[in-house]
């Protein structure tokens, strides 16, 4: 594992923009691809919400996985959103995926602790969010509890699906070498973190209330804001593997790619 000066941070955003750079549509096709699977999945009763968090990282390593084909000179092609789901790890990545959702329940029941419960009802859907509903309530207080709590299992998770697809670890080795690569690289990761706040949240803000300035229309704020966001999130996707690269090195080439595994 390599130690990184923490400006990375900052060079793993831009490398994720230049990964989509290089191949915008495809990555575009990919994304909306997720977001049909999400869509599906999360229209099972239930069934759907744990579905959404247990499939997660076999779709987060499609992108990784695209990311890759690219950084060793083939074109990424929209069907290896099936990757994960043909990679002779999917039972550990399911595994993984297992683990992500037992990390998010705990978390959210943790910030019960905080506000008795109000933000778990409104993530479930027993309560409406409404200015009535949260008043006199520390739900923010709970959210960022809940962040808090959640961020130890974020960093074993970090590293652990490509661990897992790309150099056949086992689910607890991974996430044992991903806890501890993220926290000697803890001064990158903060920036990486701040970076992405400031691209994926105050730049979107500051774009937004210029729109509203000048034309007046909440509409046209959606029209334009949509399109935006899109891209953020395939951004952020891509600026997953240059993570990955920089601390774990060149993944080797001999994993199976797209032409391999997709027939």
């Amino acid at each position: 594992m390599n130690q990184l000066p923490a400006n990375t941070g900052w060079l793993w955003v831009r490398q994720g923009y230049d990964f989509f750079k290089k191949q915008p549509l495809e990555f575009s096709t990919l994304f909306l691809g997720y977001l049909f699977f999400m869509l599906v999945i999360g229209s099972i009763p239930v069934l759907g919400q744990i579905l959404s968090f247990v499939f997660l990282p076999l779709f987060t390593i499609a992108f990784m996985q695209a990311c890759k084909e690219i950084d060793q000179g083939t074109k990424a092609h929209p069907r290896l959103l099936l990757y994960g789901f043909q990679s002779p790890h999917m039972g550990r990545l399911l595994q993984l995926g297992v683990l992500y959702l037992i990390a998010a329940i705990t978390s959210l029941g943790a910030s019960a602790l905080i506000d008795d419960g109000i933000f778990v009802q409104i993530m479930t859907g027993q309560l409406e969010l409404s200015a009535k509903n949260i008043a006199n309530t520390n739900m923010v207080g709970a959210m960022f509890f809940a962040l808090l709590v959640y961020i130890p299992a974020l960093m074993a998770f970090w590293f652990a699906g490509p661990l897992i697809a790309w150099q056949g670890m086992p689910v607890v080795k991974a996430v044992f070498y991903s806890f501890f690569a993220t926290w000697r690289s803890a001064k990158v990761f903060l920036v990486y973190g701040l970076a992405w706040f400031t691209v994926g949240g105050v730049l979107p803000t500051l774009i937004s209330i210029f729109i509203a300035a000048i034309t007046g229309y909440a509409n046209m704020i959606i029209l334009i804001m949509m399109p935006f966001s899109m891209i953020l999130t395939i951004v952020l996707y891509c600026s997953f593997y240059p993570t990955y690269r920089s601390v774990f090195g060149q993944p080797a080439a001999t994993a199976p790619t797209a032409s391999s595994t997709i027939s």
